[in-house]
């Protein structure tokens, strides 16, 4: 999982509220066992028809076809569980995601997958779609270390993540690799468990 700290990118603007995982990653594409190729489907029937690119879907738009920031309205990720959604927007190559809210169990996944969701107030939102609107290509800096969201313009947002999950992603751990780092202390641990267990055994 890469590493995330700070960067700025492009903003691309999703007006919809709602946004469940079966739109993100429609259920046809569930076949596969592996974590990959999920990217190209994401919102497939939002861009496709036909098996042709809809011409008013922003992520077919220049400049948003790349874009690494997603903004979105409220109730982001909602629907069923499935972790394959998280998986298609990263591999798609969006690293943050901006709405009011967001679905528990999405919000949680995201985290999983080197995805960083931000909860901003709904006025917040208005100026940045307003923004987005004026402004094709409009950019954000994004600094998990600090929590803020900044333009170049004198716009700044500080936003709230927890401890431990800020901490997974400036390592670029997920949650096996955050056990790992134990390694050591979980080995030791088992092979005085070993020792005690013979010793109980024998008597």
């Amino acid at each position: 999982m890469k590493s995330f700290t700070r960067f700025t990118g492009i903003v691309a603007p999703l007006d919809a509220a709602n946004v469940d995982t079966d739109a993100i990653i429609p259920k046809q594409f569930l076949k596969r066992i592996e974590r990959t190729g999920f990217g190209e489907f994401l919102f497939y029937e939002w861009r496709y028809e036909d098996g042709k690119e809809k011409t008013d879907f922003v992520l077919n738009k220049e400049p948003y076809r790349h874009a690494p920031i997603l903004l979105a309205r409220k109730n982001f990720g909602c629907g069923s569980s499935r972790e394959h959604a998280p998986w298609a927007i990263a591999e798609y190559g969006i690293r943050v995601i901006i709405a009011p809210s967001f679905a528990d169990i999405f919000y949680n996944n995201c985290f999983k997958n080197g995805v960083l969701p931000v909860i901003l107030p709904e006025k917040d939102l208005e100026f940045l779609f307003e923004k987005t609107s004026k402004m094709p290509g409009y950019q954000l800096a994004i600094d998990l270390e600090k929590q803020r969201i900044e333009d170049t313009w004198g716009y700044m947002a500080e936003f709230e993540v927890a401890p431990y999950r800020k901490n997974q992603l400036l390592k670029g751990l997920d949650e096996i690799g955050s056990t790992l780092q134990a390694a050591e202390k979980i080995n030791s641990f088992e092979s005085t468990h070993k020792i005690f267990y013979k010793l109980e055994v024998s008597f």
